[in-house]
């Protein structure tokens, strides 16, 4: 019985010294510590609920950030555009919502951006055409409304664009065709 006690007593101690939590160079998401110098974070299809925490924004050297296939809920936290250093945004197959944060339209060295098949409202707004470097962008099936913003021809790179599925309304602008897209499948228009 005072084994017992012992290892109680010592397990106390150790937690309430900070064991078993992150350490300060580490960000808790979801229950794990992960290294603040972490450059790809895949966490595909990890069972993952609830909402992005904001401390994602932490993660300052992520180029990939890919929570594709979970049962995320909420919104899009502002902190993402923290994440300068960006390149690849996959967060298809959620149940994200809300409108898109406008930090994320800054995030200039994107090439990927994925937000398929989720919940997101509300209209695209010009700044989208801030993401000149973009050769991918899959928008369809949500419940983004309003025109087509005609800075989406800025988006001379994209090769891949998917914005079916959505509520748009109003005239497709014209500078659609500065787009090289592949167009194999109207049907993804």
């Amino acid at each position: 019985m005072k084994d017992i006690c012992k290892i109680i007593v010592l397990s106390t101690i150790l937690i309430s010294f900070g064991w078993g939590q992150c350490d300060e160079d580490e960000v808790d998401l979801w229950g794990e510590c992960y290294s603040m110098s972490i450059v790809n974070l895949d966490l595909t299809n990890s069972g993952l609920t609830g909402e992005i925490p904001p401390e994602i924004g932490n993660l300052t050297n992520l180029t990939n950030l890919v929570l594709r296939y979970n049962e995320l809920t909420g919104p899009i936290p502002s902190e993402i555009g923290d994440l300068t250093q960006l390149i690849n945004l996959d967060l298809r197959f959620n149940d994200l919502s809300g409108t898109i944060p406008t930090e994320l339209w800054s995030l200039d060295l994107l090439t990927q951006l994925r937000l398929q098949k989720n919940q997101f409202t509300g209209p695209i707004p010009p700044e989208i055409g801030n993401l000149t470097e973009l050769t991918h962008l899959y928008l369809y099936g949500n419940q983004f409304t309003g025109p087509i913003p005609t800075e989406i021809g800025d988006l001379t790179n994209v090769v891949k664009f998917h914005i079916n599925n959505n509520q748009f309304e109003g005239p497709i602008p014209e500078t659609i065709c500065n787009i090289s897209w592949m167009f194999a499948n109207p049907y993804r228009f």
